[in-house]
């Protein structure tokens, strides 16, 4: 009988791909989660991992008990669920995991609506970006993510997450008021190619976005200045150090002295927003009132 402890350790090398990266994700050991991991090639007979590199990565045999780990998972959690729902599951804590404009404008407003709609749910609310975020609900440190849309970011596919769309909204560029660009209505992507950039940090989403944008537009940002605080990258901008791609809804309520906005026109920069749960929990008596929270305040975002 194949412990199913076992394979959750197992997904978590996948997904880490270092044992001491695992290890450290499950609050383990390196050598526990390596006694573990022998004792489960003992259970299947089989060798489910070999080194490569600095690391390690599945066999065949591997990868083949991956996808049975991730259903046998995903299983588990809906009996959790069902069994929360049928002792009422009206009290309890749900650990939530955003990125800064995420909790301001959506995860905030949806913790007001909890607190009138459900009193005995408590929202415990950690700051993260990107991989970091979703590795985090995936390892079981936190039961819900919200999240921003990147290249190499779990798909609608994905048989270990359930995603709810929340919303999609413009960059907009942000440049100093001596620009001779922000003197129109718009801004053409292209025509900053020979302008220093200031923008995220690699690992920050909206620094994949920005990338990508640049690219669709046909070349590569000269990205001089970074900082995933936008207040920080407008202030630069505002210093005339360089321009900048900021979301909308980053810009509200901003002080944006020196500065001049403007929409884009050619490739579209869009930051899609996301909330996500380890598949199975999405039914869960806690955890579906803030899926349910998080869509209506989400709803209400005006990012026009």
């Amino acid at each position: 009988m194949i412990d199913p402890r076992r394979l959750r350790i197992l997904r978590a090398v996948a997904d880490h791909r270092t044992v001491t990266a695992a290890a450290a994700a499950l609050y383990l050991t390196p050598s526990a989660v390596s006694q573990q991991l022998a004792a489960l090639e003992q259970e299947t007979g089989h060798t489910l991992l070999t080194r490569s590199g600095r690391g390690v990565r599945l066999t065949a045999a591997g990868d083949i008990l991956l996808a049975h780990a991730n259903a046998v998972l995903v299983q588990l959690e809906r009996a959790e669920a069902e069994l929360a729902a049928y002792a009422g599951g009206t009290a309890g804590e749900v650990r939530v995991v955003a990125f800064a404009t995420g909790i301001a404008e959506v995860l905030a407003p949806a913790i007001g609506r909890l607190a009138d709609r459900h009193p005995g749910l408590r929202i415990r609310v950690r700051d993260a970006e990107g991989e970091e975020s979703l590795r985090l609900v995936l390892d079981g440190e936190a039961d819900v993510v919200l999240a921003v849309e990147y290249r190499g970011s779990p798909g609608e596919d994905d048989r270990r997450l359930a995603r709810v769309p929340l919303y999609a909204e413009p960059f907009d560029a942000v440049l100093h008021t001596s620009h001779p660009l922000g003197q129109g209505a718009y801004v053409a992507l292209a025509e900053l190619a020979d302008s220093d950039w200031i923008g995220p940090y690699p690992g920050n989403p909206c620094h994949d976005v920005m990338l990508l944008a640049c690219e669709l537009a046909g070349f590569q940002p000269r990205l001089v200045h970074s900082s995933d605080d936008f207040r920080a990258v407008v202030a630069l901008a505002g210093a005339g150090a360089g321009v900048a791609l900021v979301p909308r809804s980053a810009l509200r309520g901003m002080e944006l002295k020196d500065t001049v906005v403007r929409p884009v026109t050619g490739p579209a920069a869009t930051r899609r927003v996301f909330a996500a749960v380890r598949r199975g929990a999405e039914h869960h008596p806690l955890i579906r009132p803030v899926l349910d929270a998080l869509a209506a305040s989400a709803a209400g975002l005006s990012i026009d």
